[in-house]
């Protein structure tokens, strides 16, 4: 490119010359000739300039591909991971985690049940990978009365338990021979007879503690009639009983909320730390990468967010 432009200063300077001798003026040729020699250095340096553009260009896209082929292998495919949970709340997270889950590379598969018993049994026959929808002492109470081998792998919420109005609405003025409505299965109806005790309502063998049945109540001054009920039917049964006591995922599912709630566990309550919803899963399975991941996604402040946002009470991030 140099070189051009030596050829065509040498050219025009030798027509400046030859226009000389004809008796044009050489003061006016100086200007010419150095405005094309000035053309000519401004083309060069444009093409260099387009040159290096160019080769900044290439550098950037080679660049973007190299970041590309990063994001590409830190959102590699890792397997899939199958969860069993009821629908309210526990579903309704999981399928908020999914997002989170598929950025570390893991597909996460919901499948809802309504009960407290097909979980487990999907997840020790290990048809499904792990289950949400459990506190703690049921698992090791069902693990003792059924001889299954579930192990908790991470503590996610706590859902308070309530009394919700049926036919009546003031505990304070309950009637003789009310009936209350708790769910049958051991922790459960520990737990809500705990409740009642704390309200007034009963009193209970103290050495009872969370395996209290209504054969340890010592103490009932209204003469209370407790109907015991599978846990999902509890809140459906609110219209014909004077009171229920429900677990919140049912009373969520029913349409209930905390507000709803004449009385309510505490989240200071030493029931209430025992009874802290978790991810159960096969003896073994535990320190699984994928079950692992899911503990870590179901922990994460963005669940959190949406725990809090979404439940307003209801539902509560367990911090432990």
């Amino acid at each position: 490119m140099k070189r051009k432009v030596l050829a065509l200063v040498c050219a025009l300077t030798l027509g400046a010359t030859l226009l000389g001798g004809c008796g044009s003026a050489p003061a006016a040729a100086q200007p010419e000739t150095q405005a094309a020699a000035d053309a000519a250095n401004a083309q060069d340096d444009g093409a260099d300039a387009q040159d290096g553009a160019d080769a900044d260009t290439a550098a950037d896209a080679q660049d973007d591909a190299g970041e590309g082929a990063q994001a590409s292998e830190e959102v590699e495919a890792k397997g899939t991971v199958t969860v069993a949970a009821t629908p309210v709340p526990h579903a309704e997270i999981l399928n908020e985690a999914k997002a989170l889950m598929a950025a570390k590379g893991w597909t996460l598969e919901v499948t809802e049940f309504t009960d407290y018993v097909q979980p487990n049994e999907v997840v020790e026959s290990g048809e499904i990978d792990a289950n949400y929808f459990q506190h703690i002492n049921y698992l090791n109470s069902y693990n003792e009365e059924k001889g299954t081998h579930l192990v908790n792998a991470g503590e996610i919420h706590y859902e308070p338990m309530g009394i919700y109005p049926g036919k009546a609405s003031d505990l304070a003025a309950i009637s003789e021979d009310a009936e209350i409505a708790v769910p049958n299965d051991t922790t459960n109806e520990a737990r809500a007879l705990l409740l009642l005790q704390e309200q007034g309502l009963i009193e209970l063998d103290p050495e009872a503690g969370i395996t209290a049945t209504v054969l340890d109540i010592t103490a009932n001054p209204s003469n209370i009639k407790i109907v015991e009920l599978a846990a999902e039917q509890v809140a459906r049964t609110l219209p014909d009983v004077a009171f229920g006591v429900v677990n919140g995922n049912y009373a969520l599912q029913a349409g209930l909320s905390t507000a709803d709630a004449v009385a309510q566990e505490t989240e200071s309550s030493e029931a209430i730390q025992q009874y802290v919803n978790v991810i159960a899963v096969k003896e073994g399975n535990e320190n699984n990468e994928g079950i692992k991941a899911l503990v870590e996604v179901l922990k994460s402040d963005e669940i959190k967010k949406f725990i809090e946002e979404n439940y307003q009470g209801s539902v509560v991030p367990y911090e432990g």
